[in-house]
């Protein structure tokens, strides 16, 4: 029997880097977007059910919000300029560039609306800004979690299918909160029905999140900074939430679940924010997904190439290993490697054969040609980046991610 392999790196040290981004600058402006998006659609939803006095707070509130967003994005970028670079081209594959460019139209938009209603100028020019805010808004409050998923942050990028409903749902919760601080609920009915939707989303949503990752996956989200974090988020979301549906009209009741919700959502974005950090300093939220998928055949690489068709198995674990556009044909000879190109694989590498006993490698880098032999995997690290370019296609490395 093989035993166990343990989560371990090279020298201990991470499998991804852990990322740089500010705080609070970075939770601020995942928080402050998804304000701002859901406010606009809670403007245009207002003024339908006539409702001016929300109308205008939400849409002071988005203003506010997407400006404040702004300023944060900005300040982490280091210099104004880098934002004015992300808008010379659009790539529609890319969350970064579409979120750009959905900022460079929504912000103008919320800005105009937000100063016909408190100004009552162009009241016509203002009523078309709220369409085109509200139609931007919903991108706008779910982009950033696009944007994180991503990543090779495996909290983020693991609750890639979820992560979109939880932003989607904490910015409704939040502006609905946000609404019923402002008005009340004798006048803020839209605004209470928005804060009680988003908040059954979010709920929903983070728990199908944890569910699905699993005990290991859901780790982050649940120990730590973060885990206390998203905890506080689910009891302010539950007393906002019991406060807004039992309270009535009771204003003091609107403005503490107003108050609760808005909280929680903040919390929650700060929340997601640090579990991410925490996943990308252990290895084994990067390894301990990557084996449950192989184990369960999702990513299973192919048995044989289609060349191969009908020729016996090698009996190690060197035979038909995928490399890059190649494939690896015959075993090693000597413990070294048969090909030079580079491999991109999710999953383990098991070299049966050529070691004292079997091991499993789940580390980013691999130097085959010396690992094989049980010598310290440095060569082809050496030199300049271009060098170590060449040695990966020379030197035999296997990469798997």
């Amino acid at each position: 029997m093989v035993p166990a392999a343990e989560f371990r790196s090279y020298y201990g040290r991470p499998v991804i880097k852990e990322p740089v981004w500010k705080v609070p600058e970075v939770p601020g402006y995942l928080f402050l977007g998804g304000l701002a998006g859901a406010s606009s659609a809670l403007a245009a939803a207002s003024d339908l059910a006539g409702r001016p006095e929300l109308a205008r707070v939400a849409k002071t509130a988005a203003a506010g919000a997407i400006s404040l967003s702004a300023v944060a994005l900005i300040a982490d970028l280091g210099r104004p300029a880098r934002f004015h670079h992300m808008l010379r081209v659009f790539k529609p594959t890319s969350p970064m560039s579409v979120g750009s460019w959905l900022l460079a139209g929504y912000g103008p938009a919320a800005g105009v609306a937000a100063a016909s209603a408190l100004t009552g100028l162009l009241p016509g020019i203002g009523k078309t800004a709220t369409v085109a805010a509200a139609a931007l808004g919903p991108g706008v409050a779910a982009y950033t979690a696009a944007l994180l998923s991503d990543t090779a942050v495996p909290a983020w990028h693991d609750a890639h299918r979820e992560l979109p409903y939880v932003f989607v749902g904490s910015a409704a919760m939040a502006a609905g909160g946000l609404g019923l601080l402002m008005v009340g609920p004798d006048r803020g009915e839209p605004a209470r029905n928005l804060a009680v939707a988003g908040a059954v989303a979010e709920v929903a949503a983070k728990s199908l999140l944890i569910k699905r990752l699993g005990p290991v996956g859901a780790e982050p989200y649940q120990s730590g900074r973060a885990g206390r974090l998203m905890e506080a988020a689910e009891i302010l979301t539950a007393a906002g939430l019991t406060a807004a549906v039992l309270g009535g009209r009771n204003r003091v009741a609107g403005a503490l679940a107003g108050a609760a919700l808005v909280t929680s959502s903040a919390l929650t974005r700060f929340g997601i924010f640090f579990a991410g950090r925490t996943s990308s300093r252990d290895p084994k939220y990067t390894i301990a997904p990557q084996r449950a998928r192989a184990g369960s055949g999702r990513e299973r690489m192919p048995a044989t190439h289609p060349a191969d068709a009908g020729r016996p198995a090698s009996g190690d674990g060197w035979r038909n290993l995928p490399l890059g556009r190649g494939w690896l044909r015959n075993g090693p000879p000597n413990g070294r490697m048969a090909g030079h190109r580079r491999m991109s694989w999710t999953g383990m590498v098991s070299f049966e054969g050529h070691f004292p006993e079997p091991k499993i490698f789940s580390t980013q880098e691999i130097v085959v040609s010396r690992m094989a032999q049980g010598r310290p995997p440095t060569a082809g690290w050496r030199g300049s980046h271009r060098r170590r370019h060449r040695d990966y296609r020379r030197g035999g490395v296997v990469t798997v991610t």
